[in-house]
């Protein structure tokens, strides 16, 4: 992911980050600046069941400032990287058009890494090679995986399960390994625009405090309905927005298969780790020139935060 453009190109604003961080709120700050559309690059966010759980910005919230991509996919259907992508780039296009600033916001690095630098042309998998491949244990997978593209082996958690299925079976599918494919990236806005962004870092212990009165309130403000509307529309268990963090959890306290607060022990717990996740991959995996702001948001230092993105 590259940093700046020249400035003949038109400027797209980013703002990522892990959860909790702040990112929706000044991005709206920066929007009250000047002419903006906020576009949404939160996976969870896009789904129009997951208003509460995936902390979507009210319309309240949103205060009349233009916000797109968000709750407008329904939760029966699957967002892809590569859809996510392709909807964005048509949203930042717009914004120029009418001479706004898109502001992209969100927690999903691999929908940013995707619209920046493209998608590897991967050919479709041979549906046998891909069923072989299911049926391994992580173990032999990765045993097969470092015999067969050990730089993708090297690079991987050997407990990434669907990682490392993945490599195995585009490396016999294909007969190349995942490096000749991420070679070959089509498709990234990376090259065509200004690009001016902001990786929010704050204090873990912060973070993490805030995570779990989030939930709390989130569980306060209609958590328990949505579930319970997820629920009752009986949608496949491997869909997105049921394994969303919180849905299974309280989905489960609903269901008497466990307490109020074992759902809410476990639900915190599973956003932490998902906060730790995001904080180690957006300090590890943006562009080293990318500024990190590692300090609380507060009146103080917002003024400074607003001029690095404009």
């Amino acid at each position: 992911m590259s940093i700046y453009s020249p400035k003949d190109k038109k400027d797209v604003a980013l703002i990522v980050g892990p959860t909790a961080s702040g990112k929706s709120a000044l991005a709206l700050d920066l929007a009250k600046k000047q002419p903006s559309v906020v576009i949404n690059a939160d996976s969870a966010q896009v789904y129009s069941d997951l208003q509460i759980l995936s902390a979507r910005p009210s319309e309240e919230e949103m205060a009349g400032i233009s916000h797109r991509l968000y709750g407008y996919i329904d939760g029966a259907e699957t967002c892809s990287a590569a859809r996510w992508a392709a909807d964005a780039k048509a949203e930042i296009a717009e914004a120029h058009e009418r001479d706004k600033l898109p502001i992209l916001v969100g927690g999903t690095g691999l929908y940013v890494r995707t619209l920046l630098d493209g998608i590897a042309p991967i050919p479709e998998i041979n549906p046998t090679i891909r069923a072989e491949v299911r049926s391994l244990t992580v173990d032999q997978a990765y045993k097969a995986l470092l015999k067969e593209d050990s730089i993708s082996a090297d690079r991987l958690n050997p407990n990434d399960s669907s990682r490392i299925m993945r490599a195995l079976e585009v490396v016999r599918s294909s007969s190349k390994p995942m490096d000749h494919w991420h070679a070959h990236m089509a498709g990234g806005i990376s090259d065509d625009i200004s690009l001016h962004p902001l990786v929010l870092l704050p204090p873990r212990e912060w973070l993490y405090e805030r995570c779990d009165r989030r939930f709390g309130i989130m569980l306060d403000h209609g958590g328990e309905a949505e579930v319970a509307h997820l629920l009752k529309r009986d949608l496949p268990p491997d869909c997105p927005v049921m394994r969303a963090i919180g849905v299974p959890e309280i989905a489960a306290w609903i269901q008497r298969e466990i307490s109020l607060d074992d759902a809410k022990t476990k639900a915190m717990a599973a956003t932490r780790q998902y906060a730790k996740r995001q904080f180690t991959w957006f300090r590890n995996q943006c562009p080293a020139e990318w500024p990190r702001h590692k300090e609380i948001i507060n009146n103080d230092n917002l003024e400074n935060i607003v001029r690095l993105l404009q």
